[in-house]
């Protein structure tokens, strides 16, 4: 083919290459949301359990595991290798259990604020809702990736404390669509991370209204700070929205308990660092932001991702 062809060439080979890759991710889509089909014909403890068991077996099959072994080594030299793919088994069947939960939220979130009686669910810190709920400023919850972190929109809901959840939608379309369908459903307002969405939650802010935030993964453009001891890039937002509305920062968590049960952790606001000018202190603000996550995984090593690439800098 001659030189002047290539060029005309080159743009119908993208069409097709993009082409090629829609059809993988709806061919993917329908197999993922196939198998939760099937799941939410059992009972959700029985649609549960197997999904673990699953994911236990097939998890250390796939790329990932191995970089989650990477990470469990550096976070725990002292530990053998039998105890961190241990940590590692556990990880997988927090992820399954994660998955299948998505077509369960209705009937597996059972908590009604105020009522004695317990059931799947319970929340610590119930003062720290209602007091942030009848509160006129805006404020910022952050929590990781930890055991079903998506029960916690719903918990500031059933509080009627209307939270905008800040979250990262999949690469795959047509799996982000049916997550982002069902987390409406019952979390109420979502924001798609994207190039921008800081002046979204600026807005936010600014009607005095509140923001959620997972602040456990690698930001490119971040600040530079340490996570179990090795250096990452931290997103400096958290620190800088609260810098800049005055507003207080509440640190929350989900645990995943035996029984197919949960625990919902709100704290207190945090104390952030300041500069000597008395303004809030980003860097340092970022850093106990990751010493903060970083106590609750060593908490519970297997309920947090360990295949993200958190400390590829």
């Amino acid at each position: 083919m001659s030189e002047r062809g290539r060029p005309l060439l080159r743009p119908l080979v993208a069409r097709t290459l993009r082409v090629l890759k829609q059809v993988e991710y709806w061919l993917i889509a329908q197999v993922a949301l196939g198998l939760l089909w099937l799941l939410r014909l059992l009972p959700p403890d029985r649609a549960l359990d197997f999904a673990d068991r699953v994911a236990r077996r097939l998890g250390p099959l796939v790329g990932r595991h191995r970089v989650a072994m990477d990470n469990l080594r550096h976070a725990y030299p002292e530990k053998s290798e039998q105890e961190l793919q241990a940590i590692a088994s556990d990880m997988w069947g927090n992820m399954a259990r994660l998955a299948g939960e998505y077509v369960f939220l209705d009937r597996l979130f059972d908590f009604v604020p105020g009522s004695a009686e317990t059931g799947r669910v319970e929340v610590v810190g119930e003062e720290t809702f209602i007091r942030v709920r009848d509160s006129k400023k805006p404020h910022i919850f952050f929590t990781a990736h930890t055991g079903n972190f998506e029960l916690l929109p719903v918990a500031a809901a059933a509080f009627d404390l209307p939270v905008t959840a800040l979250f990262r939608a999949p690469n795959n379309p047509y799996i982000a669509k049916y997550i982002f369908s069902t987390r409406a459903d019952a979390m109420g307002e979502l924001l798609a991370s994207r190039a921008g969405v800081a002046f979204a939650l600026a807005r936010i802010l600014e009607r005095g209204g509140n923001i959620g935030v997972l602040v456990d993964q690698k930001f490119h453009k971040g600040v530079p700070t340490t996570f179990f001891g090795r250096p990452c890039y931290t997103s400096p937002l958290v620190a800088k929205l609260a810098r800049q509305y005055d507003c207080d920062v509440y640190p929350a968590r989900a645990i995943r308990l035996p029984g197919n049960r949960y625990r919902l952790e709100i704290y207190d606001r945090l104390e952030l660092p300041r500069t000597d000018k008395g303004t809030i202190d980003v860097p340092g603000t970022a850093q106990l932001l990751n010493d903060t996550v970083e106590g609750w995984v060593r908490e519970h090593p297997g309920q947090w991702m360990w295949f993200h690439k958190r400390w590829k800098m």
